[in-house]
C-alpha cells in the first residue's frame, strides 16, 4: 500500500518546491512517473526535482527522447510523448536506465507497461492561471 500526497501549488515557486521535496525523500535508483496537459507544469517540476540534487541546467527531452543529468545522483528525464507504444521502449533501451539512477519520465501513460511496479506517480492538473492540483502516489 502506497502514501498519497495532494498538494495546491499557486506558483511556479510553489511546483519547484513541492518537487525538490518530494526529491529529497528518495532513496535509491526510482522511476517518476511524470504526467499532465501540456503547460501544466511538468518541467517546471523537474527542474525543481533536480535542484536538490544540484543540477541547475534542464531542458525537456522532447527532441532527444532523453537527457542525462550528472550532479549529487545520475538523473535520466525522459519524453515519450512521440512513442507509440511500449516496444518503442524497449527498442531504444530505456528500461536499462532504470537501475542506471533517478529516472523521471514525462507522458509515462504512454508506456505505462513498461514502467516497474515500485514507481512514483506525479500527475499535475491545470486548475487556474498559476494554480495547479500535484497528486503524488508513492508504492512501496
Amino acid at each position: 500500500m502506497g502514501d498519497r500526497i495532494e498538494v495546491i501549488t499557486k506558483s511556479e515557486e510553489e511546483t519547484l518546491q513541492v518537487a525538490y521535496y518530494l526529491a529529497s525523500k528518495i532513496k535509491g535508483n526510482k522511476v517518476i512517473c511524470l504526467n499532465g496537459e501540456l503547460g501544466a507544469g511538468k518541467t517546471v517540476f523537474v527542474r525543481g526535482f533536480c535542484k536538490f540534487f544540484n543540477i541547475d541546467e534542464i531542458s525537456s527531452p522532447t527532441f532527444t527522447l532523453v537527457n542525462e543529468y550528472n550532479g549529487d545522483r545520475p538523473i535520466f528525464h525522459f519524453d515519450v510523448y512521440r512513442l507509440s507504444s511500449e516496444e518503442e521502449f524497449y527498442e531504444i533501451g530505456g528500461e536499462e536506465y532504470f537501475d542506471k539512477g533517478i529516472c523521471i519520465i514525462e507522458w509515462s501513460d504512454v508506456i505505462k507497461d513498461a514502467i516497474p511496479k515500485n514507481s512514483i506517480d506525479v500527475r499535475i492538473e491545470k486548475m487556474e492561471d498559476n494554480v495547479r492540483k500535484v497528486i503524488m502516489k508513492i508504492d512501496e
